[in-house]
């Protein structure tokens, strides 16, 4: 289908500034500009921005879906890492079956998309020796039926390790061989190639210190880059991974991940809280990426990324929601407002911009998981774009518009949202989804859970 959308309060549109209508045309923006009209040449479904704003979809790089069915589990509510994910993520992975992990992975992407996210990379770990395929094909399910943007990072452990969580509950990692071939599986059947794919496959060990060998490692980073997959896993979230680090391999963490060939311009980390110069000096060099988590970092007390050193030094930024168990609210928007606010608060009031914050959540997301076709609003780009509704008490007194949103941070009203120029929420409501249904869903499904555990 073809839109128009016209009337615009602004458009987040960097070589259009001015631009207040937008055309689309089989899922690309084909005209940005002002007054535009109607043709007779091709139907097109007209839409009033009228009190909107319009930005591009905003992409998160590293959520856990499962964990929308985990949120403020009462054991874990004041412990750090650690501790916490023994009480809470993996105490409930081998209660997680495939139908609730289909309701999970529908209630994180609901709260992405109701919070102006059009692409979600999930780094999903949910895997053991005897896991049943269908435990992913939930979530690739999940987004297609909502039509987001989805690249699943495939988490693995080859080995227990220094892992706390599996040790206490005992779960049986996977080999190397099952892995490869688990990878392979997937790939051949929903990889997507291109700068503006729908599906992707990104090789992700959920730890490279504490449950992975290097030669594991190494074969994995062999494996990915042999196809042209990207990378992704957690690193130094905490200041244990450069202990262990150090006691098991005799390196700094950064160090180790670089012998086993994971830096580059094809990897992205989540967390690197307790980055020291070093580590800095290494991501920029091989241009390695993060996904920085500020609500997650805060609510489990790990700490501050220094992205404000790591984007001067060239480190590419993306921002993330991780996921809801130590993320609660699963919104992209509140990401981008404390990201703007917590360097703030630690370095000035000059150290973050409210165009930079929203590059992060925005373009630099989209280069990062190598979908260059989105990110932006230009001519050409694919159709990934969210309409804020600002005509509401609560940014009347704003003096900046376009940046509201980012200003005021939630509750925040999304009109409309379209992918690949899909309209996948409108007038406020998620296309394909029953709100009650969904949370009866879940609400069963959660009981069940505590039942079992």
């Amino acid at each position: 289908m073809n839109y128009l959308i016209r009337n615009a309060v602004a458009i987040h549109a960097e070589d259009n500034p001015t631009a207040r209508d937008i055309r689309i045309r089989d899922g690309v923006i084909t005209e940005l500009g002002r007054g535009l009209v109607p043709t007779a040449e091709q139907p097109e479904t007209l839409i009033d921005a009228s009190g909107c704003v319009i930005w591009p979809g905003l992409v998160n790089t590293h959520h856990h879906l499962a964990q929308s069915i985990m949120k403020g589990v009462p054991a874990g509510l004041n412990q750090g890492l650690g501790e916490w994910l023994s009480s809470v993520p993996y105490r409930f992975w081998p209660k997680v079956t495939p139908e609730l992990m289909y309701h999970a992975a529908r209630l994180g992407l609901y709260e992405l998309i109701r919070s102006g996210a059009t692409t979600c990379a999930d780094h999903h770990y949910l895997y053991h020796a005897t896991t049943s395929p269908e435990l992913e094909e939930a979530v690739w399910q999940a987004a297609e039926e909502l039509g987001v943007r989805l690249v699943l990072c495939r988490g693995s452990a080859t080995e227990t390790g220094s892992h706390e969580g599996m040790i206490e509950h005992r779960i049986e990692p996977e080999t190397i061989d099952q892995v490869i071939d688990r990878l392979e599986a997937t790939r051949r059947k929903h990889h997507q190639d291109g700068p503006g794919a729908m599906k992707k496959l990104v090789v992700a060990p959920t730890s490279l210190i504490h449950s992975s060998t290097p030669d594991g490692l190494r074969a994995q980073a062999r494996w990915a880059r042999d196809h042209g997959l990207k990378m992704h896993s957690h690193l130094l979230e905490v200041e244990f991974d450069e202990i262990q680090a150090r006691e098991k391999y005799h390196q700094s963490a950064i160090d180790y991940a670089e012998a086993c060939d994971w830096l580059g311009p094809d990897v992205w980390y989540a967390h690197l809280v307790h980055s020291d110069p070093h580590a800095i000096e290494r991501l920029a060099a091989t241009g390695t990426g993060i996904a920085h988590c500020p609500t997650s970092n805060c609510r489990l007390g790990s700490g501050i990324a220094p992205v404000v050193d790591m984007e001067k030094a060239g480190v590419p930024i993306s921002l993330a929601v991780d996921g809801s168990a130590s993320a609660e609210s699963g919104s992209m928007l509140q990401e981008l407002n404390l990201a703007w606010l917590i360097h703030r608060a630690a370095h000035g009031p000059d150290v973050t911009t409210l165009e930079q914050v929203l590059d992060w959540g925005t373009r630099g997301g989209a280069d990062l998981l190598g979908l260059p076709a989105t990110g932006s609003l230009a001519v050409g780009r694919q159709a990934d774009l969210v309409l804020y509704d600002i005509d509401q008490p609560r940014f009347a007194g704003v003096h900046s518009p376009l940046m509201a949103p980012l200003m005021c941070g939630e509750p925040v009203n999304v009109k409309d949202s379209f992918v690949q120029g899909r309209r996948i929420l409108e007038d406020g409501r998620v296309t394909g989804l029953d709100e009650r249904e969904l949370t009866r869903k879940v609400q069963e499904g959660v009981a069940r859970m505590l039942a079992d555990a």
